[in-house]
């Protein structure tokens, strides 16, 4: 197996710090370069001291130029804005780019309203593959510049785009219920995301605005054809991974539980990663916790004429670091579960 030289920037945050943990034990992927902010400089075990075991390795500063020379791949763990500025010139230098921010995700016209930012290189929109494998997955080998799907727009759109595309739910509105643990906002700390703040709350935040809702919309237009309207509330609970979408559709006369489940099962039998519960069976984040596995349940109310699909996954790596290296793998043509884990620690 070749050895391929990799970098991952945004080496600080809790996705980087994923990468760099999962990388360790990939039989291709070698880590050569780490990219950070204001933590350049510093040795990755004073920056995550759980990973002290890896290495030596430094965070560097994050030029364009020396990551290419010293990596092909790169997995761009950066904020929304800083990836599209840096992308372009490691595309050029030949680098393939998996970005795990949002932008490389949506058309360039609807990044003023849902990132608050004017989009630096759209040209290279057209270019991005959406990364979600499952649904995508003939389209990564070879590819340069792969958008890594959101954590929220991960099990909604696993979960939805399956129903619709059996003609068991009608392709109109879709409601949207998110819940996430506190390392989906970042190392960040701020008072909204104090202990003090979130132990006992869960709290909705950014109703009707959050960036993913465009982001569930598109990608189950891709995988289905259906172009739905979706309302996304999502809210912060007290846990630190994990995150949970319950979906609303409006069923189809005369299709059941067993439908609905029978469709999902249908569309992932066989992929690695995806765990499809028996009619009854219901979905637990914790099942999920350090493992690149998402659950999907679905449910059939005829009395009011709803179909209800629920995913559960880690935020952290079926939501971030995971997902990147499984489209990674399929880019390299290399098999999508290597050095994925498929079993949580429980309780």
């Amino acid at each position: 197996m070749r050895t391929i030289h990799t970098a991952v920037l945004g080496a600080s945050g809790f996705a980087g710090g994923e990468l760099v943990r999962l990388l360790a034990a990939h039989p291709a992927f070698e880590v050569t370069f780490l990219g950070g902010g204001a933590s350049a400089g510093s040795a990755l075990r004073d920056v995550h001291p759980h990973l002290a075991g890896i290495g030596p390795l430094e965070l560097l500063a994050i030029e364009p130029e020396a990551v290419a020379a010293q990596a092909e791949l790169v997995f761009c763990a950066l904020p929304h804005g800083a990836a599209a500025a840096i992308a372009p010139s490691l595309l050029e230098a030949g680098c393939t780019v998996i970005d795990l921010s949002g932008d490389h995700r949506l058309a360039a016209e609807e990044y003023p309203r849902w990132y608050g930012f004017e989009h630096p290189d759209p040209a290279w929109l057209d270019k991005a593959i959406y990364g979600l494998p499952e649904l995508f997955g003939d389209r990564l080998p070879g590819a340069k510049l792969v958008a890594s799907p959101g954590c929220f727009a991960t099990p909604a759109i696993l979960g939805c785009a399956p129903l619709l595309d059996a003609g068991l739910v009608e392709a109109d509105a879709i409601a949207v219920d998110g819940k996430t643990g506190i390392s989906g906002a970042g190392r960040a700390v701020t008072e909204a995301t104090s202990f003090a703040a979130t132990d006992g709350s869960i709290r909705p935040y950014r109703v009707s605005s959050h960036q993913h809702t465009p982001e569930i919309e598109r990608g189950i237009e891709l995988a289905s054809g259906a172009a739905p309207r979706v309302l996304f509330a999502p809210h912060l609970v007290p846990t630190v991974r994990g995150v949970v979408t319950t979906c609303y559709l409006r069923l189809r006369e005369g299709a059941s539980t067993e439908d609905l489940t029978e469709a999902l099962r249908a569309s992932y039998a066989g992929r690695a990663f995806v765990r499809v519960l028996p009619a009854g069976g219901m979905v637990d984040a914790k099942r999920t916790t350090g493992t690149n596995l998402v659950e999907l349940q679905a449910v059939a109310d005829p009395r009011s004429g709803t179909a209800v699909v629920i995913g559960a996954i880690d935020n952290l790596i079926k939501g971030a670091a995971g997902q990147a290296i499984q489209a990674a793998n399929l880019v390299h043509r290399l098999d999508e579960a290597t050095a994925l884990p498929t079993t949580a620690g429980y309780p």
